[in-house]
């Protein structure tokens, strides 16, 4: 009789019907228990690579697949099952069709079985509203943290999975909106926690990177994200049809179809060798201006081909192959990109931040500079970015004659750059 069932099982993919969630399964309903070798695959959307997800299948070493969704049907199960040509014992997709569903013991037990869970596309809200603060995260943290299964998911399905996300709670967001009111309504980043990962514990990611509407949005997205939490922040972005996995040694690799076609993903990350890269103004109604004279942000543009040859290592973010250095900053309205080279983080830069202090903030006509710097500049720029007093080489600045506001301090010293919003009142 079991011989029976599990031949049936393998040809059949049956479809349970439930009030709060639909279920179609494909494969072996006998559960596998292997050992998943972990991992992450982030994926920006349109048709799946098909090399990245023979990569994700394989980390699950034979065992169940599970797709977590909350729109379609089972477009996943025979692609995953038969079509790849790598063997799984089952794929099973589950889709919520409401909240209640996360409260259900079926899909409790079958989150507790899959050696590998794949986030679909669709709305990211859908995913957080129904799932943070549930079993169904609990359930998942605990399978990435004790059983070493596998992650994935493509577009909405990679948009939840770094400790900060954009929620789409109100609506998406353009780069026009975001970048001219970094506080719009849209504009919903949380960091509650949601689904925890090594390597993305510090970053926020983004997806169809192609769309000329998604790099401004998402350096707003880490602007707001220093500016509210006073942390450093990351980003990780692919274009649509490519993707990026990340082993249990932090080394992502980058796949696409480069250079048939301008595939790539992106590695964000507030520059280093700036003493304070913390944005230069983001504030409600105000155009967001990050910019540090242009070097606010280095980025790793990477492009993804069929064997994931290209490479960076997330333990240091500044070991790179295959791709390119960029620096992006953003002015009132307009992101600039320009080629770079990598970052230099080292101990000097930490000490000069260490040993750095400016007081008092707010001021009323003096402003002093603490500092071992050496040689240094000083600028005092308006809102606008326009310099309104120079100083060299003065740690007591009178600023007697500036009328009361708010203004930038940048402070040049040692090929290193440090700009910090100031008030005087």
């Amino acid at each position: 009789m079991k011989t029976l069932i599990l031949i049936v099982s393998i040809l059949l993919a049956v479809k349970l019907n439930a009030q709060n969630y639909d279920s179609y399964y494909t494969g072996n309903t006998v559960d596998a228990q292997t050992n998943p070798t972990g991992g992450i695959c982030l994926m920006g959307g349109a048709t799946e690579n098909d090399e990245a997800m023979k990569w994700f299948l394989q980390r699950a070493n034979g065992g169940d697949i599970l797709v977590l969704r909350a729109s379609g049907s089972d477009g996943y199960n025979n692609y995953f099952y038969t079509q790849l040509g790598v063997p799984v014992n089952s794929v099973e997709t589950i889709v919520f069709n409401n909240a209640q569903a996360a409260n259900d013991s079926y899909i409790h037990q079958k989150i507790n079985q899959a050696e590998a869970i794949w986030f679909a596309g669709g709305d990211q809200w859908d995913y957080i509203s129904y799932w943070r603060g549930t079993a169904i995260d609990s359930l998942i943290n605990l399978g990435i943290q004790n059983r070493n299964i596998v992650i994935g998911g493509t577009s909405a399905g990679m948009a939840i999975q770094g400790k900060y996300y954009f929620t789409a709670e109100n609506g998406t967001i353009t780069t026009t909106d975001a970048l001219n009111n970094p506080y719009h309504p849209n504009l919903t980043v949380d960091s509650v926690s949601f689904i925890q990962k090594d390597y993305l514990s510090d970053v926020i990611t983004d997806t169809h990177y192609d769309n000329p509407d998604r790099k401004g949005r998402h350096l707003t997205f880490m602007a707001r994200v220093y500016q509210d939490l006073g942390t450093g922040i990351k980003g990780i972005a692919c274009e649509e049809y490519t993707a990026v996995c990340i082993d249990e040694n932090g080394i992502a690799s980058v796949y696409g179809d480069h250079p048939n076609y301008d595939d790539f993903a992106y590695f964000l990350q507030p520059n280093c060798e700036v003493l304070d890269p913390s944005p230069e103004i983001c504030s409600t109604g105000i155009p967001l201006t990050w910019s540090h004279s242009s070097e606010a942000v280095k980025v790793y543009k990477v492009p993804g081909t069929m064997n994931g040859a290209n490479t960076f290592d997330l333990n240091d973010w500044q070991t790179g192959s295959g791709g390119i250095w960029q620096n992006w900053s953003v002015t009132p309205n307009t992101l600039v990109e320009a080629p770079s080279i990598a970052p230099n983080c080292n101990l000097s830069l930490l000490e000069l931040k260490r040993d750095f202090i400016i007081y008092p903030n707010p001021l009323h006509d003096e402003l002093n500079i603490e500092h071992n710097f050496g040689s240094f500049q000083v600028e005092i720029l308006n809102l606008l970015g326009q310099q309104v007093l120079f100083f060299e080489n003065q740690k007591k600045l009178n600023l007697s004659n500036l009328d009361n506001g708010s203004y930038i301090i940048r402070i040049r010293a040692h090929s290193h750059i440090f700009t910090k919003k100031i008030i005087k009142r």
